[in-house]
């Protein structure tokens, strides 16, 4: 059974780097492959993961488009079509593969083409024990139904007071736009210690859930990313990675 694991936060709270270490907690915990998703078109999850896109979802929906105007693609339905592209875009690695979603270009509307995506992803996910999503920032993708059953949604924030409160906002909208999950956990990145800052103490009761921690600033996690060096060359010891590992055993 595939358990899909959604990260989602404002921008620059870290959590494209905490999915991606995610992957590896995953993989090297025996809960591989791993898909993983970047639905995020502002996010780099490649590059935190190693490797390289060559098409996101985006540009396939718009060449989809733009193939199906010319009259083209006789024989194939548009749906084949897509899924055919959709398969082709997989990144595979040993341990886990990566998809990208990508931005919409050009005007138009999208309903099917998402309504497609929905259905590939579901298939795409049914081989995979677990789906990291590296959500773009809110909660639109996961609204949409992008990933249909949630195993875990993870409210990702920093240790700043605004960061916290933001944390708060999403964790109403999900409720107001019925974001349906297993488990709801929260992460409070950048601590300065590896308690939960005062104004987050109250988090667990008001949320519901037993899983929430805090990640301590990571000097080598910044430097990794300042020289975009992937998450699978930090050293097995890192304590952000020994952290995210014990946070997803607790979880699964």
């Amino acid at each position: 059974m595939s358990r899909t694991i959604a990260f989602t936060g404002k921008g620059g709270v870290g959590k494209t780097t905490i999915a991606s270490l995610s992957v590896r907690a995953l993989v090297e915990s025996g809960r591989g492959p791993v898909l993983a998703v970047d639905a995020d078109p502002n996010s780099c999850l490649d590059v935190a993961l190693g490797v390289a896109v060559s098409s996101t979802i985006g540009k396939i929906r718009e060449e989809a488009r733009e193939t199906a105007s010319r009259g083209m693609g006789a024989g194939i339905s548009k749906q084949d079509l897509l899924e055919l592209r959709i398969a082709e875009s997989l990144v595979e690695r040993e341990g886990f593969d990566l998809i990208a979603m990508g931005r919409p270009e050009g005007a138009g509307c999208y309903c099917f083409a998402n309504n497609v995506l929905k259905d590939a992803l579901a298939r795409l996910a049914r081989d995979y024990p677990s789906v990291v999503l590296d959500n773009e920032a809110g909660l639109e993708n996961l609204s949409r139904r992008i990933a249909q059953e949630l195993a875990v949604l993870v409210l990702v924030g920093d240790a700043t007071r605004n960061g916290i409160e933001t944390v708060k906002r999403l964790y109403e909208l999900a409720k107001e736009m019925d974001v349906r999950y297993g488990k709801l956990a929260v992460i409070i990145n950048r601590s300065k210690g590896s308690s939960l800052p005062e104004s987050a103490a109250g988090l667990a009761s008001l949320f519901s859930t037993p899983y929430v921690i805090a990640l301590p600033f990571d000097p080598q996690i910044g430097e990794f990313s300042e020289s975009g060096r992937k998450v699978f060359e930090l050293p097995g010891e890192n304590p952000s990675l020994v952290r995210i590992g014990e946070f997803l055993a607790a979880l699964l």
